[in-house]
């Protein structure tokens, strides 16, 4: 009974193991990041999505297939550029598998074959270019790269999204010859810059005095300009002044009717003015002379030349 009881038992674990070990390779999860190859008998069947999925047990196995993006590290190594330097450099592939069946049944490891790629085409892109285009042109060495390895890629179901290089370094002794052009360089821009900045500080001093003798030269016109209008208006201002004081007289000497022997009077009465200065020259009119001479004859009758004996007549010569 005994002995009965434990074959019984030990069948019952025989079927809990046996359906354990056939649910564990029915039942399969894949990933989020994953894909699974499902070959039955030794052949592709299908591809499983991410989740939940079944398999027929002992008949179908399954390959998990990452999809992520992967990051290749291309081994340093020497590359010899187009004017004979010796470089050291290393670079970083970034690929990512699109097509998991190709990637998995058209080689058998692409992360090695992508990167003896990618060391070979780096040897090739920068032995077709000199020290400094090397250095100087990472992101046109970068785009070459890519393109190569992205179409050498691309029957393996790998896509290569980009490719860095890390470093590229020559050899010490080409190092310190760029040090010292690098710093001749910038010492020749430095000497350069001051020579340039020395050249436009006299330009702008030279600007500055021409603009000052140009303001000086316009405010001298202005005020010659300004001393000659005044002077005009003043002349202006006293021609005026005189034709009003000249009208003013002409106007009172007609109101007052004055007679011809009081004009005579007045004409005689400047004559010594006139001849204060020797340079004046006096023109006197013959009519004039008629007119003096009536107007003696009249201020003798009136008795006006009776307290000065020794009165003489007008001169008869005009150029007396």
């Amino acid at each position: 009974m005994f002995d009965a009881n434990i074959g019984s038992i030990a069948f019952v674990a025989v079927i809990v193991v046996f359906a354990f070990v056939v649910g564990s390779m029915t039942i399969r999860i894949i990933r989020p990041f994953e894909v699974g190859l499902v070959e039955r008998l030794g052949k592709y069947q299908k591809t499983f999505k991410p989740g939940l999925n079944l398999l027929i047990p002992f008949i179908e196995t399954l390959m998990k297939v990452d999809m992520r993006e992967v990051v290749l590290d291309v081994p340093s190594q020497l590359v010899i550029t187009r004017d004979n330097v010796n470089v050291e450099v290393d670079a970083i592939v970034y690929a990512q598998i699109t097509d998991p069946v190709r990637s998995r049944y058209e080689i058998s490891n692409y992360i090695m074959a992508a990167t003896k790629l990618a060391q070979t085409n780096l040897r090739n892109v920068l032995g077709e270019l000199s020290l400094d285009e090397c250095l100087s042109s990472r992101d046109t060495i970068n785009s070459q790269l890519r393109d190569v390895l992205d179409q050498a890629t691309d029957k393996w179901g790998v896509k290569v999204n980009r490719v860095e290089l890390q470093r590229i370094d020559p050899p010490i002794d080409i190092t310190e010859a760029m040090s010292r052009q690098m710093k001749a360089e910038r010492d020749k821009r430095a000497q350069i810059l001051d020579a340039e900045g020395s050249r436009q500080s006299e330009i702008n001093r030279a600007e500055g005095a021409r603009q000052f003798a140009i303001l000086v030269a316009e405010g001298e016109a202005e005020a010659v300009r300004t001393r000659a209008d005044a002077e005009k208006y003043r002349k202006v201002a006293v021609a005026e002044g005189e034709a009003t004081a000249i009208k003013n007289v002409f106007n009172a000497i007609h109101e007052g009717k004055p007679n011809e022997a009081l004009i005579t009077l007045k004409y005689l009465e400047m004559l010594p003015r006139l001849a204060e200065n020797p340079a004046n020259k006096m023109f006197i009119p013959m009519d004039a002379i008629g007119t003096m001479g009536a107007l003696s004859a009249l201020v003798e009758g009136a008795g006006l030349g009776a307290g000065n004996s020794k009165a003489q007549n007008p001169p008869s010569n005009p150029a007396a």
